[in-house]
């Protein structure tokens, strides 16, 4: 592949930039030291944690890097005192691991140190809550699930939940006497249940709330104020996300009249009178606060775009981050008096980019939406006479996820090279609705690309695109349904890129990580010794012979999710076919965290499709 995307050095240098800005995340203060927080940030060329002493003197100077690791790190918490930085070390991004502590604002290098918990076996993170004088960690492994107890010193852990069935650590109360874990023994890992424990003693079952079947709940967050046990728990009774809170003490639920369509995510305000409450809706969100005593909910004044995540401050302030496609993420804060403002900012944000413009479009199972960008206008003087720009279907990940209304990178350089964008939130993603997000049950896989095969057909019918210059790509649930479109839509897609995909069903179900096996097993209703047909259905491989698009396929040697073997198994039957493939592996596990190593990925798809359109094209 070329070492260069562009022709022209400034379009190469803002692609680049794009990518190489500095990013950093919402940050997450202690509990009880709020001035005390960690972010994640690629400030050092990879994704890294960070130590910020909010009361420090600017806004870039006292935030510290933290951690310092060839595949980067982006999963840690502050213990609730703000002494203490607890992240997770795996090996070159396989997710299994230990929990490893530093100081508050030490530098990087404390992986010297022995790890924490270590009488505790590895394994996959299942959440971690660090108190003053309790540590609560899940593992999961190809046992299932437990959940260790200890000291914050690190000192012995007792073993106080264990089963096979998926589950995770929710919460621990503000004074520490209980704590939740969200639980899928009723056998879907889709629809967790909740049940509290107390933190002494020996493990006894203080309260259990429980919407099965095919409803879950989601705790969020306990009341900060030491003694209220209220846990805020999200629902979606009435086939749409709402919420409740549930008194732990007196097992009372009480609904919430937060009545907006679409996801809602929420956290107490500082001193639990009221909620900060994310809504988001058709690829953009909204921000409110809903006070409890009165039930009062007004929406607060945030651009139009997406709030990735949000915060109450101690003197009423929000924190929050937004962006939308056109504008890269700022981390801002709005004042009590409506005062909005950067919060925090670590160097020249990255090049603007182009805006998202809503399509809806009928479908098989009901109105779909999707994000379309276009790319410039060729200049007058081209002597070009064709208008209508090749497209790129970037299939988003997850299935329970969405693509909005926010700034990414790689969206952005491929309208730089001049293909349209389209994203479509096809069945399966979430943001429309219970019913929406689980149609995929339907017939996995096959349900998102009719969807997809939708919106491909409208904007073609419509001129937007070309129907001879279409590509397919994604990564994860993406890769899988580029992967399995070319193979039952092969007379849609000129080029399919998957990144991390399924490819080989019955062989990825063998190799993966035990908490994918419970959800592919909720989302199948069984096992692939179970319901052996629906896996085959859903399988790339199974449709390899209808391949005829040239593919590239993007794989981590070390990835517990899609892992390499099924990814070798599809790649060995496309040379025995004799297709045209190409390959890109890399040492690290589900994607990678370092910037040089994503932009090398991107330069590799880019340029893949460019030649292999032109080869169809006979130039």
């Amino acid at each position: 592949m070329p070492d260069l995307l562009f022709d022209d050095a400034e379009a190469e240098q803002r692609w680049r930039r794009r990518f190489a800005a500095v990013r950093v995340s919402l940050p997450d203060p202690a509990r009880d030291a709020p001035d005390r927080a960690v972010l994640v940030s690629n400030a050092g060329g990879r994704f890294e944690l960070a130590c910020w002493d909010v009361r420090g003197p600017g806004t870039a100077g006292d935030v510290r890097p933290a951690t310092d690791r060839p595949d980067g790190t982006t999963s840690g918490t502050l213990s609730a005192d703000g002494t203490t930085l607890w992240w997770f070390d795996d090996e070159a991004g396989s997710e299994f691991g230990r929990w490893r502590v530093q100081p508050f604002g030490s530098p990087p290098g404390s992986d010297d140190e022995p790890a924490q918990l270590a009488d505790v076996p590895p394994g996959y993170s299942a959440g971690l809550e660090v108190g003053r004088s309790v540590v609560l960690a899940g593992f999961a492994d190809d046992d299932g699930t437990r959940v260790h107890l200890a000291g914050p010193d690190g000192g012995p852990a007792r073993l106080v939940y264990r089963h096979e069935a998926d589950g995770s650590v929710g919460g621990l109360s503000a004074d520490e006497t209980r704590w939740v874990l969200a639980h899928s023994e009723h056998g879907d890992s889709r629809y967790p249940a909740l049940r509290v424990y107390r933190t002494e003693g020996e493990p006894e079952v203080l309260a259990e709330l429980d919407d099965t079947p095919g409803r879950g709940l989601t705790p969020l967050e306990f009341s900060p104020v030491p003694g209220d046990q209220r846990l805020l728990v999200g629902h979606e009774r009435r086939g749409r996300d709402e919420l409740l809170l549930w008194d732990t003490d007196t097992g009372a639920v009480t609904e919430l009249a937060v009545d907006l369509p679409g996801d809602l995510d929420a956290g107490f305000s500082r001193d639990g009178t009221a909620l900060i409450v994310l809504h988001t809706h058709a690829g953009r969100t909204g921000l409110f606060r809903y006070v409890l005593d009165g039930g009062e909910l007004a929406e607060l004044p945030v651009s139009p775009g997406v709030v990735s995540s949000a915060l109450g401050r101690p003197d009423g302030a929000i924190w929050y981050r937004w962006s939308d496609a056109g504008t890269a993420a700022q981390v801002r804060t709005l004042g009590p008096d409506g005062r909005d403002g950067v919060l925090v900012s670590v160097g020249p944000p990255a090049p603007p980019s182009r805006p998202a413009v809503d399509h809806w479009v009928d479908g098989p199972g009901g109105r779909i939406h999707a994000l379309l960008g276009l790319p410039e206008p060729a200049p007058e003087s081209t002597e070009s006479t064709d208008s209508t720009p090749p497209a790129v279907f970037l299939v988003h990940g997850g299935p329970a996820a969405a693509d909005e209304d926010s700034y990414d990178a790689e969206r952005a350089v491929w309208l730089d090279a001049g293909f349209a964008v389209v994203q479509v939130n096809y069945r399966g993603s979430t943001g429309y609705g219970s019913r929406w997000r689980d149609a995929l049950t339907e017939r996995v896989g096959h349900v998102e690309l009719a969807d997809i095969a939708a919106v491909h057909d409208h904007l073609v019918g419509t001129g937007v695109i070309d129907a001879d210059r279409c590509v397919l790509a994604g990564a994860s649930w993406g890769g899988f349904l580029t992967l399995l479109g070319l193979g039952t839509q092969p007379e849609r897609w000129a080029v399919g890129i998957a990144g991390v995909p399924v490819a080989d069903y019955l062989a990825a179900y063998q190799d993966e990580m035990e908490p994918l096996r419970a959800y592919d097993r909720a989302l199948f209703g069984g096992s692939p010794q179970e319901v052996p047909e629906k896996y085959r259905d859903s399988s790339p491989l199974t449709w390899i012979d209808r391949v005829t698009a040239p593919v590239l396929v993007l794989a981590g040697e070390h990835d517990p999710r899609c892992p390499i073997r099924q990814i070798d198994s599809y790649l060995d039957a496309l040379a025995d076919r004799g297709r045209r493939y190409a390959q890109y592996r890399y040492e690290a596990g589900h994607g990678s965290l370092v910037v040089d190593e994503r932009l090398r990925q991107v330069r590799c798809e880019i340029a893949f499709a460019r030649a292999e359109l032109d080869r169809s094209a006979g130039r």
